[in-house]
């Protein structure tokens, strides 16, 4: 009977309960859009780093990333094969590939410019590295044996162009120096500005004769899906614990990432209590109107032995409707805006120190649903409780009046 009588007042009041109602509408809606954004953002911006850099796990010799900037000679994994054909049994694990590092000098034939440089299995990077953009040119492939592929930055700065020839000076194992010529085989971009500007990529071969070794710096596991990152790190971590490998997942090796992560979190909280804060006050100026007008009827059912706790449970309770109803068409509305934002893409500007665009859409997650939706209806509830309150501090005979 509570919840009929206050479904029948919240009826009755269509235009105070229509605006109430739009308020926590758009603000659920808010939510799950906001939320649906930044959680398209963390994916999106997990797979280019995983796609053009670090691949979803890397193993590496203690230390390396510590010390083997400078010296990546010294921390070579000696067989990488065999340590391979190990991860690669591991269930999830699409492909293991070796890299190895170095730094040197690029030659076009009238000025050197600094660089750094990966020597990589062409195939399997090129599977890996989806979100690579070849600007011109081509990948590399295994049989290019004498190919290199430039960094955008590299080939603007030295004027090179696919089928231009260059030459790669390197200080090999024990200061020795070495040196090869290359074919620029193509250009590319990759997620960071910063990289096009130094790297160059040429076969794990030829970096492997350069440096006189048959090592590499480190293993880069490709799996088939990134919700597996966690699980096959803690298989492969336990395997090789006690050696004298260190394993890490992608997030721990992308310092950029995890600070995005926290900032976007922080300011979908501000967002969560601002929306929060908004429909309080709404509702509770809604509500607080509603309450001055309905005095009579209060005090009406005062006099006819309802007690104040009845008031206040029936206040509650059209708030509570209200908000559940809000909380359900604004999840309804805030799907369907999901889905046909998604539909088109929200083009986007290259991020800081980044040199591609991307397109943004709409994830809608579940978790988001149900905090958007409990923002609403909790939001609404607490709302109607002060002036619930309130009204049963007044006097019966002064509440009658106001039916004069």
């Amino acid at each position: 009977m509570l919840f009929k009588l206050a479904l029948r007042n919240v009826l009755r009041q269509k235009i105070r309960s229509g605006m109430t109602l739009a308020a926590i509408i758009f603000g659920v809606v808010g939510l799950i859009l906001a939320g649906g954004f930044v959680q398209d953002t963390f994916i999106q911006l997990g797979e280019v780093i995983i796609h053009s850099q670090t691949g979803h796990l890397q193993i590496f010799k203690k230390d390396f990333i510590e010390k083997g900037t400078r010296s990546p000679e010294r921390f070579l994994i000696e067989a990488p094969g065999e340590l391979a054909r190990r991860i690669e049994k591991h269930d999830g694990v699409d492909q293991v590939m070796g890299r190895i590092y170095f730094s040197g000098l690029l030659n076009n034939g009238k000025r050197d410019l600094s660089i750094i440089g990966e020597g990589v299995e062409p195939d399997k990077e090129t599977k890996l590295g989806s979100f690579i953009m070849i600007s011109e040119g081509r990948h590399l492939k295994d049989s290019d044996r004498e190919g290199i592929l430039l960094g955008q930055g590299v080939a603007k700065t030295l004027g090179l162009k696919p089928g231009d020839r260059v030459t790669l000076v390197l200080s090999a194992a024990e200061g020795a120096m070495n040196t090869l010529d290359f074919e620029v085989i193509g250009v590319f971009q990759s997620f960071s500005k910063d990289f096009d500007a130094r790297a160059v990529r040429i076969p794990l071969s030829a970096a492997q004769e350069l440096m006189f070794t048959k090592g590499s710096n480190m293993l880069v596991v490709s799996l088939h899906k990134t919700e597996d990152t966690d699980r096959v790190l803690g298989e492969v971590t336990t395997e090789l614990q006690g050696g004298a490998y260190d394993v890490r997942s992608w997030k721990s090796l992308s310092d950029f990432y995890e600070k995005t992560v926290q900032l976007y979190d922080r300011q979908f909280g501000v967002l969560q209590l601002i929306i929060l804060l908004m429909v309080l006050l709404s509702v509770t100026n809604s509500v607080n109107m509603s309450v001055f007008e309905r005095q009579g009827e209060f005090g009406t059912m005062q006099a006819l032995g309802n007690r104040s706790r009845d008031i206040v449970k029936l206040i509650i309770a059209e708030g509570a409707i209200l908000g559940l109803a809000g909380a359900v068409i604004g999840v309804a509305l805030g799907v369907a805006a999901a889905l046909i934002i998604s539909a088109i893409g929200i083009p986007m500007p290259p991020p800081p120190n980044a040199n591609v665009g991307y397109t943004a859409y709409i994830r809608i997650v579940p978790l988001t649903l149900v905090s958007s939706a409990c923002v609403g209806f909790f939001g609404t509830v607490l709302a109607s409780i002060l002036p619930a309150f309130k009204v049963t501090r007044q006097q019966v005979v002064d509440a009658l009046r106001q039916n004069v």
